[in-house]
């Protein structure tokens, strides 16, 4: 009997999750803090990237890696956010009066 191999299985659910996770903080981190978030989406995903070539692990690797290229695309997806919010299609802050 063959032993079944989880590795495609478990990055392919990391990859969604990551997806998810990344589209949500594309969402709220235009909302709270503006497209100029993007410049945090920058640092993690080259640090992200950078640092899956110097894990062994191949499907921790690979998660790292996708995390990262996940918050490389999250720049132009925080950019286009706030063309989203222009158009109506996402709710815009508003700021309270003190």
């Amino acid at each position: 009997m063959h032993d079944i191999n989880f590795s495609g299985a478990i990055i392919g659910l990391a990859t969604i999750l990551i997806i998810w996770f990344g589209r949500y903080l594309c969402i709220k981190g235009e909302y709270y803090f503006t497209k100029k978030i993007w410049y945090l989406f920058l640092i993690v995903g080259i640090t992200s990237t950078a640092g899956s070539l110097l894990i062994e692990n191949i499907v921790i690797s690979a998660i790292v890696s996708i995390f990262g290229f996940t918050f490389l695309w999250g720049i132009h997806e925080v950019i286009e956010q706030e063309v989203r919010v222009k158009k109506g299609w996402f709710p815009k802050r508003i700021k309270k009066k003190k």
